[in-house]
């Protein structure tokens, strides 16, 4: 699966809450894994539902 987050963005976000903290490169593998998982379930949910199409509440 190709990458969904975008470092910079992450990394500006991090920043916005804690201008001094580091974020370690193996973090990134961390959160795109937990994206991927937060994914499949919001999927499930819906499919659960009849659904075809992911709404707010699916996550």
């Amino acid at each position: 699966m190709a990458e969904m987050i975008v470092k910079s963005k992450v990394k500006e976000a991090v920043k916005a809450i804690d201008p001094e903290m580091r974020i370690n490169p193996e973090f990134y593998e961390a959160l795109e894994a937990e994206l991927k998982v937060l994914i499949e379930k919001a999927v499930k949910r819906a499919k659960d539902e009849g659904k075809k199409t992911l709404y707010p509440r699916h996550v």
